[in-house]
């Protein structure tokens, strides 16, 4: 049973006409029942992984549940292993699988960063700024040369000999936001910018340099959702996979040859179509993934629509907190609502070309005023 919650503050998010603030709290304290006496916020099946437990925290506090967030900051926390990393799983406290992902310590980051922009709580970014510190010191350790970054170090510390694109525009994001929570403890990181750069650049320009995932819909996307790929290159990146992963009046896909889509991989893509400033197509697709939303305010994984059922049939905290997150983006209720809107590299003429880079230097055939409102009506 999770301790009682002091009233939400106001400002909770709301789409008008889809989501009231009633409902996006619902949704948060369907997360909130998903947390651990510990502060951990478990998957269905019992196991915690640190990527999905910030995202949770991240709506918790967005909804304003902030005792529920503080909590899982603090296992974040006190989780972290000497080195900056952590395990990829817990199950019950226990770590059950010792490797570390990239991503996942990255993240902490955006988490941090986005609680401080909330609530402009000075102390706790002052209590968590070393976390982040470890956390993205031991993430640039798995850098290469050409900016990627590999995807994990497995329980012996081996490095993986690969990296993946949609972990990788995860850590993009991360390391803006890291690079931002520096700056802001008067601790600038010129280093961990570069590095941000270096990795746009990969990321934009070089997919032969990833593993090929391309049947995931979250390697379509998450190169804008990281803020590697803007501008008029997203608006091309996004028209060209729209048939391809978004099924009409249903979501988004989470893999092209599956009849199956998932309301995390939808809301995201709100967030990235959000962050691109097309909002027309992010509030529309925000409201056809409703179908997923269950009586009490929680959120089922996905729906296989062939089969007509969902799939697979568990309803899980982490989709119910990018929806939250994604009804914070569309209605502006927080101070984190651009936290992905925000991600954007700073100098994306640089990212997509470069001295002795046979990358192309701009996007061909595309203007920012050509593809204005492109994805209303792809």
């Amino acid at each position: 049973m999770r301790p009682p919650e002091p009233q939400a503050r106001a400002g909770i998010p709301a789409v008008p006409g889809v989501l009231s603030a009633e409902d996006v709290l619902a949704t948060a304290r369907s997360i909130a029942d998903a947390q651990q006496r510990s502060g951990a916020v478990r998957w269905p099946d019992g196991h915690v992984d640190v990527w999905d437990h910030i995202e949770c925290a991240m709506a918790l506090s967005a909804a304003g549940l902030s005792g529920a967030a503080r909590r899982a900051y603090d296992w974040l926390r006190r989780s972290q292993r000497a080195d900056g990393s952590w395990p990829r799983t817990f199950v019950s406290g226990a770590v059950t699988d010792p490797a570390a992902e990239s991503n996942h310590a990255a993240y902490a980051a955006v988490g941090v960063w986005h609680e401080l922009q909330v609530t402009h709580d000075e102390q706790f970014a002052r209590t968590m700024w070393p976390t982040v510190r470890r956390a993205i010191g031991w993430v640039l350790g798995m850098q290469a040369p050409g900016g990627e970054i590999a995807w994990e170090r497995d329980a012996r510390g081996v490095l993986a000999g690969y990296a993946l694109l949609t972990g990788c525009s995860s850590i993009h994001q991360a390391l803006r936001c890291a690079v931002a929570l520096a700056d802001h403890m008067g601790e600038s990181q010129p280093d961990w910018e570069l590095a941000a750069d270096e990795l746009a650049h990969a990321v934009a320009c070089h997919p032969g340099s990833f593993a090929d995932k391309s049947r995931f819909s979250m390697d379509w996307y998450y190169p804008v959702l990281g803020g590697a790929v803007r501008g008029p290159a997203a608006a091309e990146r996004l028209i060209a996979g729209w048939e391809t992963f978004v099924v009409p009046g249903l979501g988004v896909r989470c893999v092209s040859d599956h009849p199956w889509v998932t309301g995390a991989e939808s809301c995201e893509l709100v967030l990235a179509l959000d962050a691109v400033g097309e909002q027309a197509a992010a509030a529309e697709l925000f409201t056809d993934v409703q179908h997923l939303r269950a009586d009490e305010g929680a959120y089922w994984t996905g729906w296989q629509f062939t089969d007509q059922e969902h799939y697979p049939a568990e309803r899980s905290a982490w989709t119910a907190a990018t929806v939250i997150l994604a009804a914070d983006a569309l209605s502006g209720a927080t101070g984190g609502a651009g936290v992905f809107r925000d991600a954007r590299a700073a100098n994306l003429e640089g990212t997509q070309g470069r001295p002795g880079c046979d990358c192309a230097t701009t996007s061909p055939g595309a203007s920012p005023g050509d593809r204005a409102g492109a994805l209303e009506h792809p």
